[in-house]
C-alpha cells in the first residue's frame, strides 16, 4: 500500500480507502462487516470514510463497534454532514446548529473523541457560507475534528469559501468529487483550483456505478456477445487505472506529489471490498 498526503496537510492516507455507503449497517451483517474491516487493515488501508446519513447513522454505529479495539492512531477517520437526519426543519443542512449537533452525534456513534476529516456532504444554499466555515473552524479549535472538507460543491462556492477563510479561519483540506473515466469535467475546473489552494482530492464513484453496469448489461444483450463482454472488462480495468494514476501535474498535483520516474497518484481511489460513494 502507498500513502499520500491530503493536499498540503501533513496527514497521510492510503491511496485506497474503505467506505460504508449501502453496505455497513445496512446490506451486510456485523460479522461480515468485521471480516471486511479486517481485510482492509490487513492490506494496509488506513483511510475510512463514512457519513452520518449512511443508513441514518447505523453505518457510523457499526464502525464504532468494529474499531473499538483498534488503536486510534492506526486509521484516518472521515465522516460527513448535510443530509436529513430527522424530520425537523433543523435536522439537515450546514447551519451551525445542525453541524454542531451532528458532529457530537457522529462522535458518539463512532465511539471516538475526534474526527480526522469532517466533510460537508453537499453545499447548503440556505445557510450563509461564513456560518458554515466558522462552525468548522470552532470544531477544529475544540479538538473535535482535525481537518474539514467538502463534497460536490459548486466552483463558485469553493472560491468564495477560500476568500472568506483567508488567514482567519482554517481552510478546507479535502475535496470529494464524483470522478471516473466517464465524468472528467473536474479536470478543467475543480482540480486546478484545489491545487492552488492545497486541497486534496478524495474521489468517489471510480467505476461510474450504474453507467458502467448499464454498458456491460447492454453489451451482454448485443449480437456481438463475447467480444463486447471482453471490451467491457477492458473498460473497467481502464477506469481503475485512470483513477489510481492521477491526472497530469498541470491538472491537480503539487510538485511534492510527483516525480520524473513515477506516475503521480495523489488521487485517493476509494473502491475496496465495499464500494461506496
Amino acid at each position: 500500500m502507498q500513502y499520500r498526503r491530503l493536499g498540503d496537510a501533513g496527514v497521510k492516507l492510503s491511496e485506497i480507502g474503505l467506505g460504508g455507503w449501502l453496505t455497513f449497517g445496512n446490506a451486510i451483517e456485523q460479522k461480515q462487516a468485521q471480516e471486511v474491516m479486517n481485510a482492509a487493515f490487513e492490506r494496509g488501508i488506513n483511510f475510512l470514510d463514512t457519513a452520518n446519513a449512511y443508513a441514518r447513522g447505523r453505518c457510523e454505529q457499526s464502525w464504532g463497534e468494529l474499531l473499538r479495539d483498534r488503536p486510534r492512531s492506526a486509521y484516518v477517520l472521515a465522516t460527513k454532514v448535510f443530509f436529513p437526519m430527522g424530520d425537523g426543519p433543523n435536522d439537515r443542512g450546514l447551519s451551525r446548529k445542525h453541524i454542531m449537533e451532528q458532529c457530537h452525534a457522529s462522535l458518539r456513534r463512532l465511539n471516538t473523541d475526534y474526527i480526522d476529516l469532517y466533510q460537508c456532504h453537499r453545499h447548503d444554499a440556505q445557510t450563509p457560507l461564513e456560518e458554515t466555515i466558522r462552525a468548522m473552524d470552532d470544531l477544529i479549535h475544540q479538538g473535535k475534528m482535525l481537518y474539514w472538507g467538502f463534497s460536490e460543491w459548486p466552483i463558485e462556492q469553493i472560491e468564495q469559501c477560500l476568500r472568506l477563510c483567508g488567514d482567519r479561519y482554517y481552510k478546507p483540506r479535502g475535496s470529494q468529487p464524483r470522478y471516473n473515466a466517464l465524468e472528467r469535467d473536474w479536470e478543467r475546473t475543480l482540480f486546478p483550483l484545489c491545487q492552488g489552494a492545497g486541497i486534496g482530492q478524495v474521489v468517489f464513484s471510480p467505476l461510474a456505478q450504474a453507467c458502467s453496469q448499464a454498458s456491460t448489461s447492454r453489451a451482454r444483450r448485443s449480437p456481438q456477445g463475447a467480444a463486447q463482454r471482453t471490451s467491457g472488462r477492458t473498460s473497467s480495468s481502464s477506469a481503475i487505472w485512470r483513477i489510481r494514476t492521477c491526472w497530469p501535474r498541470s491538472s491537480g498535483c503539487t510538485p511534492s506529489q510527483t516525480s520524473s520516474t513515477a506516475p503521480c497518484r495523489s488521487s485517493l481511489w476509494r473502491g475496496s471490498c465495499a464500494a461506496r460513494r
